[in-house]
């Protein structure tokens, strides 16, 4: 009964924290292919992946990602679709995007 009531206490103090941590859901800026890559890239990872690896990735480094996503990890993607995300992540994501304005702070 006592483990049963520690484990009670710990479930909801996590559930709490979590609660409490305030993080926002990744949103992907907005364009043609965003759907696409939404529906594809959370298949396997998270959007948040994308924009860690967007100031770095330029076109052919993006096209070399989604290959990899394709051909390696078995991404059920079309050719038609590839070569619209790799424009989407290129034009929104891509190495010489500029970054966005910070988001006006929440009262």
């Amino acid at each position: 009964m006592k483990s049963l009531t520690i484990f009670s206490i710990l479930g909801l103090a996590a559930l709490s924290a979590s609660a409490v941590a305030g993080e926002d859901k990744i949103q992907l800026k907005h364009g043609p292919g965003s759907e696409l890559v939404a529906a594809h890239c959370v298949m396997c990872h998270s959007l948040d992946m994308i924009q860690i690896n967007s100031p770095f990735l330029k076109r052919g480094q993006w096209e070399a990602t989604v290959t990899k996503m394709k051909k390696v990890m078995g991404a059920p993607i079309n050719d038609e679709d590839t070569a619209k995300i790799v424009d989407y992540l290129t034009k929104y994501y891509g190495a010489e995007t500029p970054p966005a304005p910070p988001a006006a702070a929440k009262n």
